[in-house]
């Protein structure tokens, strides 16, 4: 099944289960862990999915074993593997982020994920002199020994990654399937970052990129990484959400100033404005990567939010009786410590009717530990 490179050390019929247990309706990174934490093995969560669904008044199927068996089939036809949340090569600050996820994809040198990383992302239709100045600091950072990661875009990210191939080592995060290419035009640089590198993908083989899928892949990029550099961006681009996440995760946010002129300069210029911190060189960057402690030097950063997953959902609490949460909750997002204090019910009562609800597809969950009406 591949799950032998990370040396989870858990049975075939767990690992199964576990990819099982992902692909199936309305589970995502929080939801399944407090399925493993309830039941013990991700064997008997899926078998208790449609009970848990039904308690919301949904009738509910887990993904079916042939699909999950296709899938199996593909990875290893692409020759990737998989890497599950508990595996000891699983990186730690990506561990740490919120909403991380619990199966990765790769191809690759998986010795990668635990050497210093440094996220470097910029504009899709950069102008030549910043093409030039990623491509030249990333080969700087990888021959420093610095691992660069990107998400293998156009542009700034084809860029860093080709600079770090050049010095040393790179991981790109995919917002595909592990074996779809995207963009296309980057068939090669993709194949020379699986073969000397490290390719990374959350989305299950096959999956084509949707719009929905960047911000994910955003995040995965921004959690493997002490810092983000972001060499150019417009305001509002994809580059400024890796940012803001590398904020929120108390990460180093560095940001190239640029001209006033150029609009792709002002993501960066409004990024140092806010409070990243200006960079100009390698010698820069590893400085704030070098000395970095987990009190970023930057203060680019949205209001300050508990990024830890959600307590896990050890029993019931409340002797299986509803504690009034789906009457509490609208489309507007809340945060979960509010219904605990509004409902008198145990966390562990609330927490458990919440997933109920999610598994069930009527409940969906925002940054910061809130969650809405689905």
């Amino acid at each position: 099944m591949g799950e032998g490179d990370s040396k989870a050390r858990i049975s075939q019929d767990e690992a199964f289960a576990r990819i099982r247990l992902l692909r199936s309706p309305n589970v995502g990174p929080v939801t399944y862990r407090q399925l493993l934490a309830r039941c013990g093995s991700a064997v008997a969560a899926v078998e208790a999915l449609p009970e848990l669904a039904g308690r919301a008044g949904r009738r509910y199927q887990p993904a079916p074993e042939g699909v999950v068996e296709a899938e199996v089939a593909r990875i290893r036809k692409a020759g990737a593997s998989y890497l599950f949340h508990d595996s000891p090569e699983y990186p730690r600050l990506l561990a740490q982020s919120e909403g991380a996820p619990p199966i990765l994809t790769l191809r690759g040198d998986l010795a990668l994920l635990n050497r210093p990383c440094v996220a470097m992302v910029g504009a899709r239709n950069a102008s030549a002199g910043a093409v030039r100045l990623a491509r030249t600091l990333s080969q700087g950072l990888a021959e420093a020994g610095y691992t660069v990661v990107s998400g293998l875009a156009r542009g700034i990210d084809g860029a860093a990654h080709q600079g770090a191939l050049a010095g040393g080592a790179t991981i790109g995060v995919i917002a595909c399937g592990i074996d779809v290419t995207y963009p296309p035009e980057h068939g090669e640089l993709q194949e020379r970052v699986a073969t000397q590198g490290l390719l990374l993908a959350e989305q299950s083989p096959g999956t084509e990129p949707l719009a929905r899928h960047f911000p994910t892949r955003n995040r995965i990029i921004a959690g493997l990484s002490a810092g983000t550099v972001v060499v150019e961006a417009a305001p509002k681009s994809g580059s400024l959400i890796t940012a803001r996440l590398a904020g929120e995760m108390g990460r180093e946010v560095m940001a190239i100033p640029g001209s006033p002129l150029d609009p792709r300069s002002h993501g960066c210029n409004q990024l140092i404005r806010d409070g990243a911190v200006l960079v100009q060189s390698v010698e820069d960057v590893i400085e704030l990567i070098t000395h970095f402690d987990g009190v970023p030097r930057s203060t680019f950063r949205d209001e300050a939010i508990d990024l830890r997953p959600a307590a896990p959902v050890l029993e019931d609490g409340n002797g299986g009786q509803p504690s009034g949460i789906a009457e509490m909750l609208s489309s507007a997002p809340v945060a979960v410590d509010e219904l605990i204090r509004q409902s008198g019910a145990s966390p562990s009562a609330v927490q458990m009717e919440l997933l109920e609800l999610e598994i069930a597809g009527r409940l969906q969950r925002h940054a910061g530990g809130r969650v809405s009406l689905g």
